[in-house]
């Protein structure tokens, strides 16, 4: 059966609220809800619902209803989704890639695995993160230096994706890892890499927006902080991340512009972060902070 995608488009703060309340009306009816910023300068994200192709009205009609009381009179944009293979599909023609020690790679090139690499097989399917990536790859490089310097007992990847970051970081350090991410499809790729790498009794993968999810606290505070995501939240989420950082903690971020790494390092420097290093790879950057 096909699945249709209804989306919407909304300011930053509008669209997290609409993602909260039909998460919570459609959470019966086991719909993935998604939510993904399409005009940084204008603070503008896409609000998205998947659902199946029975009953489309109604299910159109139950977000009319909620939303107009919420933003008034929008505009839902319905797709019928083809019945693909999205797993095999988004890994067709991609090469390996090498990032320090971390060999990431699609089953077809397990053949090409080095005795001193560390594996991490990803099946991408929807999730963003396979390593193909400029930001990915920045990442794994100075998860690398990062965590074989410091020897972090515990690590958090914030907009985990695949997974990627995660399954690296246990393989590597071989520590306990929670993985989450707003994308309830992300979440479901990243469990299936997760089982895939062997890395089930580390990784922890959890659906959550922003800090508000409660796993945070049971599981924090944290040795390592990882985000990839983009400029603007990560910006906004700098007082969180000072609060979820433990001490002498570290802090990697990336899905950051060049032109951007000023103001990404002005906001955590408000939060009395210090900025210990940065990568650049094909027009990205990717930073290491530690808590002053």
């Amino acid at each position: 059966m096909s699945q249709i995608k209804y989306s919407f488009i909304a300011s930053g703060p509008m669209a997290r609220q609409a993602y909260a309340m039909l998460e919570a009306a459609f959470e019966d009816d086991a719909c993935p809800l998604g939510v993904a910023e399409v005009d940084e300068a204008a603070d503008l994200h896409e609000v998205s619902l998947y659902a199946d192709s029975d009953d489309t009205d109604t299910t159109e009609g139950r977000m009319h209803a909620l939303l107009d009381g919420l933003i008034g009179p929008t505009t839902i944009q319905r797709e019928v989704l083809p019945e693909i293979d999205w797993v095999a599909h988004s890994l067709e023609g991609l090469k390996p890639v090498r990032a320090a020690r971390f060999f990431v790679h699609g089953r077809h090139d397990r053949d090409e695995r080095r005795p001193n690499d560390i594996p991490i097989e990803i099946e991408a399917g929807q999730a963003f993160g396979t390593g193909h990536h400029g930001t990915t790859a920045g990442c794994l490089k100075m998860i690398a230096r990062v965590a074989e310097r410091e020897k972090p007992k515990n690590a958090l990847d914030l907009g985990t994706g695949s997974a990627v970051l995660a399954i690296g970081l246990a393989k590597l350090a071989h520590i306990p890892v929670l993985a989450t991410d707003i994308d309830p499809v992300a979440v479901r790729v990243a469990e299936g890499n997760v089982s895939l790498n062997g890395t089930c009794s580390l990784v922890e993968t959890r659906v959550a927006t922003g800090f508000q999810h409660p796993v945070f606290a049971q599981k924090g505070p944290f040795d390592l902080i990882v985000a990839n995501i983009l400029a603007r939240p990560l910006m906004r989420l700098a007082p969180e991340m000072a609060r979820h950082l433990a001490p002498n903690g570290s802090l990697i971020l990336s899905g950051i512009l060049d032109r951007q790494r000023r103001a990404v390092l002005a906001a955590y420097s408000n939060q009395r972060f210090r900025h210990i290093a940065t990568l650049h790879r094909e027009g990205w950057v990717t930073l290491h902070l530690k808590r002053q």
